[in-house]
């Protein structure tokens, strides 16, 4: 079995529990201000990390909800159980699994699956971006004015109040701004041509690993900033390539 094939069974096996649940009271661990975390997530990463360190007993597992596997190995998966776990748990249908393997520091795999859609987004190192099997190409527009951005705002104080500027900023220039609550999603729509942008100044590894390849592989482009005291956080533009975002950051 190959990795992407891996990666592959393990998101749809996560996003089948996901679905199952999809509308049920959720068991939550812990609430903050701008965020959730659910029994959920960590059952959703215990399946994929069974799945994954299964069939690669020797890899590494870097999730949301913790590490597991050889984390001297430099084979490592990237795993988000739930991107969008808010929307989630308030009914709304729009969140997603992502995985995502880098080998020797560099991704060479992506998978974000939506199980309510029934979407599923591959891509491999020197293969094409593929959605439900068919090729997939970022956007050909090139002006705000015909573009429709995602910006996201972060869960800090910091960060949320980069992400209004910008949204003023992009609100008086773009067509349509959309606040989704996935990033890798966000990615994968970037990918289709669906948006042409996602700007966030705080947004986490797991969040984006595998729509960084997703979206380069498609012609888009993504710029990844480090946040300074904040290990695997990072500030994102990731665009189709062709819009001129410095108009609006």
């Amino acid at each position: 079995m190959t990795d992407l094939t891996l990666a592959t069974e393990a998101a749809l096996a996560a996003g089948n529990l996901l679905r199952q649940h999809f509308g049920s009271v959720a068991v939550v661990d812990e609430a903050t201000h701008h965020d959730i975390k659910l029994a959920l997530d960590k059952e959703s990463q215990h399946l994929i990390t069974d799945i994954l360190l299964g069939n690669r007993p020797g890899d590494a597992l870097y999730g949301e909800e913790g590490l597991a596997g050889n984390q001297q190995s430099p084979r490592q998966w990237i795993v988000d159980p739930i991107d969008g776990t808010v929307n989630f748990f308030y009914g709304i249908p729009h969140f997603c699994v992502s995985i995502a393997l880098r080998v020797a520091g560099e991704i060479v795999v992506g998978v974000i699956h939506d199980p309510m859609v029934g979407e599923t987004w591959t891509v491999e190192k020197g293969g094409p971006a593929l959605l439900n099997g068919r090729p997939i190409h970022a956007s050909t527009r090139d002006t705000l004015d015909q573009s429709i951005l995602f910006v996201g705002c972060g869960k800090d104080e910091e960060a949320l109040h980069i992400g209004i500027q910008r949204f003023h900023k992009a609100s008086l220039r773009a067509r349509k701004i959309r606040m989704m609550g996935s990033a890798a999603l966000g990615m994968a729509y970037i990918a289709c041509g669906r948006l042409d942008a996602y700007i966030e100044d705080h947004i986490s590894l797991w969040d984006i690993a595998a729509g960084l390849l997703l979206v380069t592989t498609a012609g888009g482009k993504v710029d990844l900033t480090e946040v300074a005291g904040h290990p695997d956080v990072w500030s994102i533009v990731a665009s189709n390539n062709r819009i001129p975002l410095e108009e609006i950051l």
